[in-house]
Order: C-alpha cells, then sequence, then structure tokens
C-alpha cells in the first residue's frame, strides 16, 4: 500500500467541494461582502433598549454593589438572567412600560431622521444638477475665452 495518497474516487468526490465559487454563490443569495457593507450614518438614531436590558442596566448597578471585587461580565449577566426568568410579569412591568417608552421615542426619531434623509437627497440631487448646469457653462465660457486669446495673437 502507497503511504499518504489518495484513491482517485476520494480526489474526485473532493474536488467539487473545492470549486465552489463563494463570490457567485453569495451574489445569487443577496448577500453582501464585508467589502460591499455599507458604512453606517453616525446621525441616524440607535434602536431602543428591550425590557430585559432595561432591567439589566439597573441590575448591574445594584450588583456591583453587592460585589465590588468581580470583573467577569459573563457572571453578571448570567446573574441578571436568572433573575429576570425569576421575576413575575408585575415585576417585569416597570422595565416593559420604559422600554416601550424609548420604543416610541426611537419611532419618533427614526420619522424625522427619515424625512431628513429624503430631503438631504433631493438637496444633493438638486447641487449635482446646479453644478453640472454651472460646468456646461463654464466650458462654454472657455471656449469663448480660447477663441478671443487666438484672435490677440495675431
Amino acid at each position: 500500500m502507497k503511504g499518504g495518497g489518495r484513491s482517485k474516487s476520494e480526489t474526485k468526490k473532493a474536488e467539487p467541494r473545492l470549486s465552489v465559487k463563494k463570490g457567485a454563490a453569495a451574489a445569487k443569495a443577496g448577500k453582501k461582502t464585508k467589502k460591499e457593507k455599507l458604512v453606517k450614518d453616525p446621525n441616524k438614531p440607535k434602536r431602543p433598549a428591550s425590557a430585559f436590558f432595561v432591567f439589566m442596566e439597573e441590575f448591574r448597578k445594584q450588583y456591583k454593589e453587592k460585589h465590588p471585587n468581580n470583573k467577569s461580565v459573563s457572571v453578571v449577566g448570567k446573574a441578571g438572567g436568572d433573575k429576570w426568568k425569576s421575576l413575575s410579569e408585575a415585576e417585569k412591568a416597570p422595565y416593559v412600560a420604559k422600554a416601550e417608552k424609548r420604543k416610541v421615542e426611537y419611532e419618533k426619531n427614526m420619522k424625522a431622521y427619515n424625512k431628513k434623509q429624503a430631503e438631504g437627497t433631493k438637496d444633493a440631487e438638486e447641487e449635482e444638477e446646479s453644478e453640472k448646469s454651472l460646468s456646461e457653462v463654464n466650458d462654454q465660457d472657455d471656449d469663448d475665452d480660447g477663441s478671443e486669446e487666438e484672435d490677440d495673437d495675431e
């Protein structure tokens, strides 16, 4: 028996897996690759925290007071998750209310943001058109100037 070699049937089976084109597959699936990822707008409002995360904000402070030497984030998260699960619906209600309030505020901010974005695209299109028309006018002026210079040289 030969050492380390593959049989012909094993290599034929492996070849189709090796010839997969990731770029074409990603394009067909409609997914964007890392290079095509859009830059996030820093002015866009952040999504609101869920009721659990509103609870965790408060719970972290309490946990830090009780356990000042704890440096592990995962321990705090697990303790918070366990506490959240043990809460009744009535105990969760204030956190749910705060989360709803933040969600309403977020939706209001998003409407204003989207309105600004729509106005911004219109303004950008108008500026582009005006720049084009200005450059066309300048090109015509340049042609006229060039003919005058030729007259001056003669």
